[in-house]
């Protein structure tokens, strides 16, 4: 199976991918936690575990506002990495589109960066129609997919995945995605109530790229806090009116009407 593929990696602590991971779990972690502060869920789901395999992930903000976090990837390899990495997590390969457990079964799910490496809008349905079936009702849905809006996503999209596979830039590959608000129309149309929209981390990937690659070589501390901290700073750009150009993920927060 071709996620398993990808899933099979072992790579160092200071790889320029971990970095990007620290990156980018912080970024999800500040979109997420406003939205959790105040909940005390007792099961609770995450989709794609590839960033707890790879680095901490998302699991130990979730595992504070959740009795138990279930996680599940496409990939078999990923979720025995993740669950090597964190015991407490339960994982296990299951996808999306058919999901293994009872309707009703979860408080809240999050799916970060999930449902954009199938080939279709009607795939993208389907998962939507899934995690809607098994959340409680008024349960809590925090999603995000790639933003087509941002030139840089745009590119890359329009680029065959064996050349950017073989620059080094794809580790894998990536699916259709869409706007947000024909997010928001297929979310409704599953039966959500979309509560707000926005896009995160907006910092130019390809230059960060660039720069943990020769920071992860050199293997200075310092310098690779100093590039997370500027990353940083680049949030600020979601309070200006072209956020959703320089955003690289749509993000909804939606309830299970």
């Amino acid at each position: 199976m071709y996620w398993d593929d990808v899933g099979r990696f072992s790579r160092p602590a200071d790889s320029w991918e971990t970095l990007w991971r620290r990156h980018s779990d912080a970024v999800n972690g500040a979109w997420l936690a406003p939205h959790l502060a105040d909940a005390a869920f007792t099961r609770l789901l995450k989709t794609d575990l590839f960033d707890e395999a790879l680095s901490e992930g998302l699991f130990p903000l979730l595992a504070t506002r959740s009795r138990s976090v279930i996680g599940i990837d496409a990939a078999q390899s990923t979720a025995r990495v993740a669950s090597a990495r964190h015991p407490d997590l339960w994982a296990a390969g299951g996808d999306v589109r058919c999901l293994p457990f009872a309707t009703g079964a979860f408080d809240c799910v999050v799916s970060n960066s999930t449902l954009d490496h199938f080939p279709s809008i009607g795939d993208i349905a389907a998962g939507l129609s899934e995690l809607h079936r098994v959340l409680r009702p008024q349960g809590l849905l925090l999603l995000t997919l790639d933003n087509p809006s941002n030139p840089i996503v745009a590119i890359r999209n329009a680029l065959p995945f064996a050349l950017l596979h073989a620059l080094g830039v794809l580790p894998y590959r990536v699916g259709v995605t869409c706007s947000a608000a024909e997010l928001q129309r297929l979310a409704r149309e599953a039966g959500f109530e979309v509560r707000d929209t926005g896009v995160i981390l907006h910092c130019p990937r390809v230059l960060a790229v660039a720069a943990m690659r020769l920071l992860a070589r050199s293997g200075s501390v310092t310098a690779q806090r100093r590039l997370l901290d500027l990353l940083s700073r680049f949030e600020r750009l979601d309070r200006w009116p072209t956020r959703f150009i320089t955003g690289h993920f749509v993000a909804i927060v939606a309830r299970r009407a």
